[in-house]
């Protein structure tokens, strides 16, 4: 069971980032690090809070760590968002409605 909140792991824009570069496959903790203007370190503590929430898996290749993303965390949040998919839809359909009305 993660020991954080997939809504907290993803709350901060440069861990967002970084799931977006591991989209791609595995990477080094160093190629990830490149992305940023913070230190290594600081990104090795964003890369330990998505392990935390079960949003990445880290291995080890003889001295480096590599990370790949493991979107399965990812569906609470999908899920969450999808009522408010069905908001917005019932919203602009009835938008498009009073629109269509006018012409």
């Amino acid at each position: 069971m993660p020991s954080v909140d997939v809504f907290q792991a993803i709350a901060h824009p440069a861990r967002r980032e970084l799931l977006d570069a591991l989209r791609v496959g595995e990477l080094p903790v160093r190629t990830l690090a490149e992305r940023f203007d913070s230190s290594r370190p600081a990104t090795s503590q964003h890369l330990r809070l998505l392990l935390d929430a079960g949003l990445v898996a880290e291995r080890r290749l003889g001295r480096e760590n590599l990370y790949r993303l493991t979107p399965d965390p990812l569906v609470a949040v999908e899920s969450w968002l999808g009522a408010y998919e069905q908001f917005w839809n019932t919203r602009l359909r009835a938008l498009r409605d009073v629109l269509d009305g006018q012409e």
